[in-house]
């Protein structure tokens, strides 16, 4: 029994960790602001569409197996700072399950849409619009899904609730 407890007690953490170190719980379709290590990095991130199970682009490239299968998020970034943002968008976002499961974006392709490209770079005014995929369990309930500037490592973390 104990065990059980802190298991949910790491995915309940694992969720509720970000909005505990200062990040800004939204759900799809809302723009959090998030700002960079660095001096005037900031981006208007939001989370446009969520498409589960997403279709590998590439017939030939890498398909999830009979274990997993793919989730495909559509940003768009928009560049509100003052320094020019040039970043890797798929390592910035990372997928959490119910089970407290941490999954990091990918630049794999699938028919859902455009993939960023391995490097965004914008100017201040600038956006861009793109998909970062996941590869998740095929039982993996997913809960939400979270943004950070820096390759995912700025302190300033947003968050979406998944349904």
């Amino acid at each position: 029994m104990p065990r059980r407890r802190l298991r949910g007690a790491l995915a309940t953490l694992a969720l509720l960790g970000p909005a505990l170190l200062g990040a800004a719980p939204g759900g799809s379709g809302e723009t959090v602001s998030l700002a960079g290590n660095e001096p005037g990095q900031r981006l208007d991130v939001t989370l446009v569409q969520v498409v589960d199970p997403a279709v590998p682009a590439d017939p030939e490239g890498p398909a999830p197996d009979a274990s997993t299968r793919l989730l495909a998020v559509r940003f768009r970034l928009e560049n509100t700072g003052t320094a020019v943002y040039k970043d890797s968008p798929a390592p910035a976002a990372h997928l959490l399950d119910t089970a407290g499961k941490r999954f990091t974006g990918l630049n794999s392709p699938t028919t859902a849409g455009a993939s960023f490209p391995d490097t965004v770079t914008l100017s201040p005014g600038g956006s861009a619009e793109g998909f970062v995929t996941f590869r998740l369990p095929q039982d993996a309930v997913p809960a939400a899904v979270q943004f950070a500037l820096n390759g995912g490592l700025a302190d300033d973390v947003g968050q979406w609730s998944l349904p």
